[in-house]
């Protein structure tokens, strides 16, 4: 049977008492603690590249940020994303809008709280077992467009005006998401055709999420390391407290968001579908001692009935399919039974080569 997500206390009212330990659900083994990466020379860390929308519009400069954006994708798999064209007060409004939410009483939260056996509503997601250690974290995880996948209890059950104005704003990040991937498309000189074949017209999806302060936040994780199972995130931070950091390198850096910028980063699905050109790439939240941090990931996935594998123009003889063909569905189904645990699952999907096969078979 297809393991689903166990319903687990909120932290947000753990975190309310005043707490001299944390409880040990929370607690960390050693190596699980997230020690911030110490760096060998006393140079700063590199910052996630940006990219301009209005560069990429323009005539004279989309071949110019056309590159930057698949030195990105490549190498880091994360980038913020300026001059997007989202109205500001929308973004505004949406902000208000989730920290509004998670000041409700508990008992308002609760009319989203997930069922039993569902991943989608207020509670945590990928717990899979009761000795799991749990996220210092509280979040809604649900399915926004096309409207007819909604929960009946979820969206519409969301306070207004925040219900409208996430209902635009979720049309504002299809727009946004498309045209990246088509941009993405250019940059890897494939035509746009082919990889919407495999997305579809898409589907979207978007957790809230509320990381509480913690009054150890070296012994907890906000959210485990792991990579999307999307095909494109649009992050939104919803208060200036940082938390997000990428691993790039073996080395966690911390991402600082930049104002009226969207964080986007490559999914798994889109991973495969660029026959691992482009990366998904593991991150983490972290908390801190002194407030609390909100943000909105925004994840826009393929249609679950698409074939799910590399796109043919990016399959040569030079480079090889890296991963097995599957279904959107099936794909999604895997992902989201498990606990995460960085790119442990897109790797079933991967291809050994011929080289890696023979290395095994001559030990």
């Amino acid at each position: 049977m297809e393991k689903v997500s166990i319903v687990v206390p909120s932290v947000q009212e753990i975190a309310k008492e005043a707490l001299t330990s944390i409880p040990e659900r929370y607690v960390r083994p050693d190596d699980e603690r997230p020690v911030l990466s110490a760096t060998t020379t006393n140079e700063p860390l590199p910052q996630v590249p940006v990219i301009d929308m209005a560069k990429l519009l323009s005539q004279d400069l989309n071949q110019s940020e056309l590159q930057t954006l698949h030195h990105a994708c490549k190498h880091w798999g994360f980038f913020q994303l300026i001059n997007h064209g989202v109205s500001g007060g929308l973004v505004e409004n949406v902000k208000k809008g989730v920290e509004e939410f998670f000041n409700l009483p508990m008992e308002e939260k609760n009319k989203l709280r997930q069922k039993e056996g569902e991943a989608e509503g207020y509670g945590q997601i990928f717990v899979v077992s009761e000795e799991q250690k749990l996220e210092w974290a509280d979040m809604v995880y649900m399915v926004t467009m096309p409207p007819h996948l909604r929960k009946p209890h979820l969206f519409p059950n969301l306070p207004l005006p925040f219900r409208d104005n996430l209902e635009t704003y979720c049309a504002e990040m299809k727009k946004l998401a498309i045209q990246m991937v088509q941009f993405m498309a250019n940059a890897l000189r494939v035509d746009p055709m082919e990889i919407k074949e495999q997305i579809g017209e898409g589907t979207l999806s978007m957790r809230m999420n509320y990381y509480p302060p913690c009054p150890q936040p070296e012994l907890v994780m906000g959210l485990n390391p792991h990579s999307d199972g999307s095909s494109l995130t649009i992050l939104l931070q919803v208060n200036e407290m940082q938390g997000l950091q990428i691993k790039k390198d073996g080395i966690w850096i911390p991402v600082r968001p930049l104002p009226n910028a969207f964080v986007i980063n490559i999914g798994d699905i889109l991973e495969i579908i660029t026959n691992g050109i482009y990366k998904s790439i593991e991150h983490r939240a972290i908390v801190n001692v002194d407030k609390e941090r909100l943000s909105i990931a925004t994840f826009y996935n393929a249609e679950p009935h698409r074939n799910l594998g590399p796109v043919s123009s990016l399959v040569t003889p030079q480079n090889p399919a890296m991963f097995k063909t599957t279904t959107v569905a099936e794909y999604r189904k895997g992902y989201l039974s498990r606990e995460l645990r960085g790119k442990s699952y897109l790797d079933n999907f991967k291809i050994h080569n011929q080289d890696e096969n023979k290395k095994v078979k001559d030990t």
